[in-house]
């Protein structure tokens, strides 16, 4: 079993548009020299934050903060959500580097769960 399943290994900020992106980026690599690669002009992230983190401009994205938790069986993850009282609020998308859906917890915190598998 790999050694991050079912452990928060990413998070995600949000942005209102894509000027909004570049100035959260601006401020991150002068405050702490974090560097980014550019996934278009809706998405950057970086490795140089400790846990990995991104930047989200896109519409459909939450407006909090997103942890995001890996799993190595997303069905099997999305399934123990529903079976316990979790609300599905995106289904299964795929994007560069594997496939995630998002999820509220019985208190309405919206979190997501990815994997590479």
């Amino acid at each position: 079993m790999n050694a991050r399943n079912n452990h928060v290994d990413y998070i995600e900020l949000p942005a209102a548009g894509a000027n909004q992106l570049r100035l959260i980026k601006d401020f991150y690599t002068q405050v702490f020299g974090w560097k980014y690669k550019d996934w278009g002009e809706e998405y950057s992230d970086t490795s140089d934050s400790g846990v990995g983190s991104g930047i989200n401009a896109g519409s459909d994205h939450p407006r909090a903060p997103l942890p995001v938790i890996y799993a190595e069986d997303l069905a099997a993850a999305r399934k123990s959500v529903l079976a316990n009282g979790g609300k599905v609020t995106r289904e299964i998308f795929s994007f560069p580097g594997g496939q995630r859906f998002h999820f509220s917890d019985s208190a309405g915190n919206e979190l997501a769960v990815w994997s590479d598998q």
